[in-house]
C-alpha cells in the first residue's frame, strides 16, 4: 500500500508569540487569539475535534475532551519570520542568519544596476503595500512604461506592472534577472511578480504573481524525490524551493481553489508528499490587518476539513501547520509576526489525543514526513514526532 502525506500550510496561522517576538519588534502578538477575540469568537468545530483548541485557549474553539487529532506547537529556530524561511526549515533547512530588508528601500546603485539590466527606469523604491502602491503609482507606470519596484518589511524585491503595458513574459524575464543580480548581501529571500490590470483609481492585481527564491539547500524534498517517489506542490510550494525537488505544481487561485486541488490530487494514486500552501490568510486578511476576512477564511477552511479527512487512506498521514503569524490586529505595522504555530496530526492508523508539546523547530515536521515514508533524513535538522506513542 502506498504510503502519503499530506502537509497543509495554514499561511501566517500565528498560535502566539514565540519567546524571542520582542527582538523581531513583535509583541502581543497572537495570530488566532487575537482574530478570535476581535470577532467575537471563532466556529471550527472541525478542527477543533482534531485538537486546536487543545493547543492553547482560543475563544469559542474549546478542548476537544478526545481529540481525533493529536496536537502541539512547533517553535522556529532559523532568524526569521517570512515564508521562505519558515517552509524551509520545515523540511530541514535552518537558517543562522535571517535574509536582508530594506526599511528604507534599496541602496540606490542596486537600483541603477537593476534598471541598467532592464534597460529601462524604475518607479517607487520604497516599502509599500502592493495594493497601495498600485493605484498611487500605477497612472505613472502607465505613462511612462517603467516598472514599480518596492519591498515589505519581509525579504523581498517586488516588481509590480500593468498586464497590457509591460506582458508577462517580459515581467518575468525582469524579475529572472533581478534573482541573478540579488546575490551576496543583497541575497533577498524572493523575488516577486506582481502583475495587475485595470485603469487609474481601479487597479487590480490579477493571480499571475510568480515567486522566484534562492536555491534550497538539500532538504527532505530531495531524499523524497531520490528515493523515487512524489512531491506534489499546491500554492506556492514550487516557488518557495525555486523548483528543486518538486515533481508536480498546481498552482491556485486562493484557499478554496487550493483545497479542491488537495482533495483531487488526494483521490489518485501516488507514493510521497502532498505539500500545499494556502495563502490567502497571509496575503488577503493578515497582512491587511482585517480580521474579520481572517475569521471568514479560517471558517470557510474548516468548513471544507469533512472533504479533506474524507479524501485520506488508511495509511496516510494529515500534519496542519503554518509558517509564520501576521496577527491582523495589532497596530505597529503590517508585517509577519514572530509566532509559535499550531501542529495538528491525523490519521486513520495513528493514535489520537497525544499532546505532541512545544516542538523545538518546524524541521520536527520534515522528519515525521520522511520516518512515515520510510525514507532516512537524520543526517537533517529535527526529530520526528512519531516516536511519541503516535
Amino acid at each position: 500500500m502506498n504510503k502519503r502525506v499530506l502537509l497543509m500550510i495554514m499561511d501566517s496561522v500565528g498560535i502566539g508569540a514565540s519567546p524571542d517576538a520582542a527582538s523581531f519588534g513583535d509583541h502581543g502578538c497572537n495570530t488566532l487569539a487575537n482574530t478570535a477575540r476581535a470577532v467575537g469568537g471563532l466556529s471550527l468545530p472541525h478542527l477543533q475535534e482534531l485538537g486546536l483548541g487543545n493547543i492553547a485557549p482560543i475563544d469559542g474553539v474549546l478542548p476537544s475532551a478526545a481529540p481525533r487529532g493529536s496536537f502541539g506547537r512547533l517553535r522556529e529556530r532559523s532568524a526569521g519570520k517570512d515564508t521562505t524561511t519558515g517552509h524551509w526549515e520545515m523540511m530541514g533547512i535552518i537558517l543562522d542568519q535571517a535574509f536582508p530588508t530594506y526599511p528604507n528601500g534599496f541602496p540606490i546603485e542596486l537600483i541603477q544596476q537593476f534598471e541598467k539590466l532592464i534597460g529601462r527606469k524604475t518607479l517607487g523604491n520604497v516599502v509599500a503595500s502592493g495594493t497601495v502602491i498600485i493605484q498611487e503609482l500605477g497612472g505613472e507606470h502607465i505613462k511612462t512604461g517603467y516598472p514599480i519596484v518596492y519591498t515589505s518589511a519581509d525579504s523581498v524585491f517586488q516588481i509590480a506592472a500593468h498586464e497590457e503595458i509591460i506582458p508577462l513574459k517580459e515581467l518575468y524575464q525582469m524579475c529572472h534577472i533581478a534573482r541573478e543580480m540579488l546575490t551576496g548581501d543583497h541575497a533577498v529571500g524572493r523575488v516577486i511578480a506582481r502583475p495587475f490590470i485595470g485603469s487609474e483609481g481601479n487597479f487590480v492585481r490579477t493571480p499571475h504573481r510568480h515567486d522566484y527564491s534562492l536555491k534550497p539547500a538539500f532538504n527532505v524534498l530531495n531524499i523524497i524525490q531520490e528515493a523515487g517517489q512524489q512531491v506534489i506542490g499546491i500554492g506556492k510550494i514550487a516557488d518557495i524551493f525555486d523548483n528543486v525537488a518538486v515533481n508536480e505544481s498546481f498552482t491556485t487561485t486562493g484557499n478554496q481553489d487550493g483545497v479542491d486541488q488537495i482533495v483531487r490530487q488526494m483521490g489518485r494514486d501516488f507514493s510521497g508528499l502532498l505539500f500545499a500552501n494556502l495563502v490567502d490568510f497571509d496575503q488577503l486578511y493578515g497582512h491587511r490587518r482585517d480580521p474579520q476576512g481572517y475569521a471568514q477564511a479560517l471558517q470557510e477552511l474548516d468548513g471544507r476539513m469533512p472533504e479533506i479527512l474524507n479524501a485520506m487512506g488508511e495509511d496516510d498521514l494529515l500534519i496542519i501547520s503554518a509558517d509564520h503569524g501576521c496577527d491582523p490586529t495589532i497596530d505597529y505595522g503590517t508585517d509577519h509576526t514572530r509566532e509559535d504555530v499550531p501542529l495538528l496530526i491525523y490519521g486513520p492508523r495513528f493514535q489520537a489525543g497525544v499532546d505532541l508539546g512545544i516542538r523545538k523547530s518546524f524541521a520536527d515536521i520534515g522528519q515525521t514526513v520522511a520516518e512515515h515514508l520510510g525514507l532516512d533524513a537524520s543526517a537533517l535538522a529535527g526529530q520526528s514526532f512519531l516516536k511519541q506513542g503516535l
